[in-house]
């Protein structure tokens, strides 16, 4: 946790505290209490210093691990298995025994909590400005080797990836997969369309690759609820999770986004890939991709912001005459999607690449990614990450670009 940052943006809000009430699941509780605890609990900020209030269930685990300056339990008020009512009497008292008046809240915290608070006389106001969230947003030295840590699972995951496409046989005409095919497969001792990658002698697929994904990842400590691998005009569509057999001489992304079990703290990471002899659109999409990446990549630095970063990368492929939301908000086809996002406790975090983003300073840690999408040809996405330094930024993606496996 950046406490010098967290101190001076939150010792500036117009309230006397600033609370949370959400379980781990919430960047910002994780954050500010530093505690995994799984179901929701109270995080208070105030007068400097970080105070928790947590079930009797999770207060032995919360006062070893919690980075609070405090750990309460319920019964420290009363309290065990009441009612509603009772709970938000509880609420209340903590509030009010740090010396709180007044609280500031996350737009998305609940409502339940907040009115109940302000029917028990503590004025709430909601953050609209995600105080917390900019705080998050500048990462410590500590930080980003935990970022940089979970990239280099994922440049093992992606290896593992590509290797299993580059394993892959493709059909010909006639062929029959069923040998080896796991029983039960429909696509087993039956015809598959010429093209179809093959592996071990049944259709590769989207779920194989993601299968391969995620088991080199828990071997290494993270873990991830879903995954990118898109085929042909899948692909066209850039948060498509992909499925079903893979082909050919088609591009197919590969986009990997894991979390790290003991940090928390998330990777990202997309390459574009195809077996086989790509259609000459394709390629010419893949230079194209590339030469955006690296124009986007060169203006990263502190000062720049990141509308500027994310122009790079538009005009690469407006120069080319492809379609950009800049140009035409309205497409459905080229580059369709802003250049780069904060990665941190959340996969999309603070700052922007995108249009009207602001400045970026040294610390932060971005995704870029440009990319172009239509289905007639599928899509090409390349996606590194960086983080800003004093100076520029230092890249912490080591996994080489290449299209044909």
């Amino acid at each position: 946790m950046n406490r010098t940052r967290l101190d001076r943006l939150l010792d500036g809000i117009d309230t006397d505290g600033y609370l949370l009430d959400a379980s781990q699941e919430d960047a910002n509780q994780l954050y500010l209490s530093g505690f995994t605890g799984p179901d929701p609990f109270l995080t208070l900020y105030a007068d400097g210093e970080v105070h928790v209030l947590v079930s009797g269930l999770e207060y032995g685990r919360a006062r070893s691990e919690a980075t609070a300056d405090t750990v309460e339990r319920h019964a420290d008020y009363d309290y065990e298995y009441g009612g509603r009512d009772d709970r938000y009497d509880m609420y209340a008292r903590f509030v009010r025994g740090k010396g709180v008046e007044s609280v500031s809240v996350p737009p998305r915290g609940p409502v339940g909590t907040a009115d109940a608070l302000r029917d028990r006389g503590v004025g709430v106001v909601v953050d609209d400005e995600d105080v917390l969230g900019t705080v998050r947003a500048v990462k410590t030295d500590e930080e980003i080797d935990a970022i940089r840590e979970a990239q280099r699972a994922n440049e093992a995951a992606m290896r593992a990836a590509e290797s299993l496409l580059a394993e892959a046989d493709v059909a010909g005409d006639g062929e029959v997969a069923g040998d080896v095919a796991e029983e039960g497969d429909s696509m087993g001792d039956h015809d598959v369309e010429p093209g179809t990658l093959l592996y071990e002698g049944a259709p590769l697929t989207s779920e194989r690759v993601a299968e391969e994904i995620e088991v080199a990842l828990l071997r290494r400590g993270c873990a991830l609820d879903e995954t990118i691998v898109a085929g042909g005009a899948q692909a066209a569509d850039p948060h498509d999770r992909g499925s079903g057999p893979l082909r050919a001489n088609e591009p197919i992304i590969v986009d990997v986004f894991p979390r790290s079990k003991a940090t928390k703290y998330h990777a990202d990471m997309t390459r574009t890939f195809c077996v086989g002899e790509p259609d000459p659109a394709a390629r010419e999409w893949y230079d194209l991709t590339k030469r955006a990446l690296e124009a986007a990549l060169e203006a990263v630095a502190p000062g720049a912001t990141g509308e500027e970063v994310h122009t790079a990368a538009c005009e690469v492929y407006e120069a080319a005459g492809e379609p950009t939301f800049r140009t035409d908000p309205e497409t459905e086809t080229g580059f369709i999607h802003s250049t780069g996002h904060g990665i941190g406790l959340d996969v999309h975090e603070s700052p922007r690449l995108a249009s009207g983003a602001g400045e970026l300073e040294p610390g932060h840690v971005v995704t870029v990614e440009p990319g172009l999408y239509d289905p007639a040809v599928g899509g090409v996405r390349l996606e590194d990450l960086v983080v800003v330094t004093e100076d520029g930024h230092e890249n912490l993606t080591e996994y080489p670009l290449e299209f044909v496996v």
